[in-house]
C-alpha cells in the first residue's frame, strides 16, 4: 500500500496566467537535451532566473490555465527536476493536469490572488487545503479522488502499476 501524501511545505513562486508548456519547457531547448539541463532553463523567456530560485520542496503558484497548449509530458518532468513539490493554480490546461497526475506531481486548483511571491505555503492535496499560516490565509480546494491520490502518492501511473500489477485502484 502507498504511503499517504504528506503536507507539502515550501516557498511560493508566483507566475501569471496562461503559462503554456513552451514557456517552461521551450521547444527550442528540447532537442537532445537532458531533463536536468532543461530544468535549469525553465521559464527563462518569461522570468529570467526563475529556475535558479526554486529549492527542493518549493511550490509554483500560478493564475488561470497553467500548462496550456500542449500535451508535452516533459513539462512535468522539468518541474520535478527543478525540485517543484506541487503546483497550485486557479486552473490548469487539461492535458497538463492529467500529465501531472500520471507523473506524481501534486496539483491543486484554487483562487491564488492572495498568495504572494515568497510566502511560506502549505499544500495538503489529500486534506483539500492550501494555507499561508504566517498571514492566516486558508483555502479549501477540491479533494482529489482516492484513485488519483493513490497515483500521485505512488509517484505516478507507472510506479503505481509496478506496485499493483493487478491494476487495483481504490474505489472512487
Amino acid at each position: 500500500m502507498n504511503a499517504p501524501l504528506s503536507i507539502i511545505r515550501g516557498t511560493a513562486h508566483r507566475l501569471g496566467d496562461d503559462i503554456n508548456t513552451d514557456l517552461h519547457c521551450s521547444a527550442k531547448y528540447n532537442i537532445g537535451k537532458p531533463i536536468e539541463w532543461l530544468a535549469q532553463h525553465a521559464f527563462e523567456q518569461l522570468a529570467p532566473g526563475f529556475a535558479a530560485a526554486i529549492r527542493p520542496g518549493d511550490v509554483i503558484v500560478a493564475g488561470k490555465d497553467f500548462g496550456i497548449n500542449s500535451s508535452r509530458e516533459q513539462a512535468v518532468h522539468v518541474l520535478r527536476a527543478m525540485g517543484v513539490a506541487a503546483v497550485v493554480a486557479r486552473s490548469f490546461g487539461r492535458q497538463f493536469y492529467r500529465n501531472a497526475i500520471n507523473n506524481g506531481l501534486p496539483i491543486a486548483e484554487c483562487e491564488v490572488s492572495a498568495i504572494e511571491q515568497g510566502d511560506a505555503i502549505e499544500v495538503d492535496v489529500a486534506g483539500g487545503r492550501i494555507e499561508v499560516p504566517s498571514r492566516g490565509l486558508r483555502a479549501e480546494v477540491p479533494r482529489l479522488p482516492p484513485a488519483v491520490l493513490a497515483l500521485v502518492a505512488a509517484g505516478g501511473l507507472l510506479p503505481y502499476l509496478r506496485e499493483h500489477p493487478d491494476w487495483g485502484l481504490p474505489a472512487a
